[in-house]
């Protein structure tokens, strides 16, 4: 064997150790962690929610979830939040949306007031409990319960002003469900999601705005949302907003763009 190759088996042989010592390094660090709080040795449920935290950046994702169910059996409100959605979205877990509203009810069933340390995690699992009620969870206890999920939308709008809690609430107000339709209503809801920079609320009232005659208005919200929507979003948005510049006049059209790069280049609306 060559030199030059000895060495490179070498350094791969030295990697892979490297690894393996990593990932037992953090099982060590864990047990240490757990065994400390066990044997009295004051180790707070945050560390642990913290080690939890290095471990999935890392990728060791099996660590994480153990550091995350001790963190949130001890009262850790954020791990509870991340396991929900690690379930809910499948990472590093086996995909489980009834496990996922489990964790997230258990989050919501806490006494966190607006404005606290922790009132984020209480507004993103209230608007995840209200999407999990508003269709529901087959081949789960959980069925379809729209006014519930109204219940859970309004309070993250109105307590938390979340702006998805409040887009969602437009959208429930523009289509009747739950709600008596009512168009205004509706419109008050997206303003409020708009102003915080959710672009399908920005969208959908650019189009109401658009449908009753404020032409110009409405054709800028809709360019101006398709520009800082997620790409999830801007199939649909794009779609919308074509569809509107197709019916309007060119001078519209032209004015529309200007006020559109006005609306992005302010940052609001």
């Amino acid at each position: 064997m060559r030199i030059s190759d000895f060495v490179r088996a070498g350094l791969v042989v030295f990697s892979v150790a490297g690894s393996m010592l990593a990932c037992v390094s953090f099982a060590h660090a864990l047990d240490e962690q757990v065994a400390q709080a066990d044997s009295g040795e004051k180790r707070s449920p945050w560390a642990v929610f913290r080690f939890g935290f290095s471990a999935y950046k890392a990728g060791d994702k099996d660590e994480a979830v153990e550091a995350y169910r001790y963190a949130a059996e001890n009262g850790q409100i954020g791990a509870r939040w991340k396991l929900a959605t690690m379930y809910a979205q499948g990472d590093g877990v086996t995909q489980n949306d009834y496990e996922a509203f489990r964790f997230y009810q258990e989050i919501v069933q806490q006494e966190v007031e607006p404005g606290g340390p922790d009132d984020s995690y209480v507004a993103d699992a209230l608007v995840a409990l209200a999407g999990y009620l508003r269709r529901g969870i087959p081949g789960s206890p959980v069925a379809a319960n729209p006014m519930a999920a109204q219940e859970y939308y309004m309070r993250a709008a109105a307590s938390y002003r979340h702006p998805d809690a409040q887009y969602e609430i437009g959208r429930m107000f523009l289509g009747g469900e739950g709600f008596k339709a009512n168009v205004q209503q509706a419109a008050r809801w997206l303003q409020l999601a708009a102003e915080k920079g959710h672009a399908g609320a920005e969208a959908t009232l650019g189009d109401l705005l658009f449908r009753s005659g404020r032409v110009v208005r409405g054709l800028a919200m809709m360019t101006a949302a398709l520009h800082r929507a997620s790409p999830a979003d801007q199939a649909w948005i794009r779609n919308m907003q074509e569809e509107a510049f197709a019916l309007a006049p060119e001078a519209d059209r032209r004015t529309a763009i200007a006020l559109a790069e006005d609306i992005l280049a302010q940052g609001s609306n």
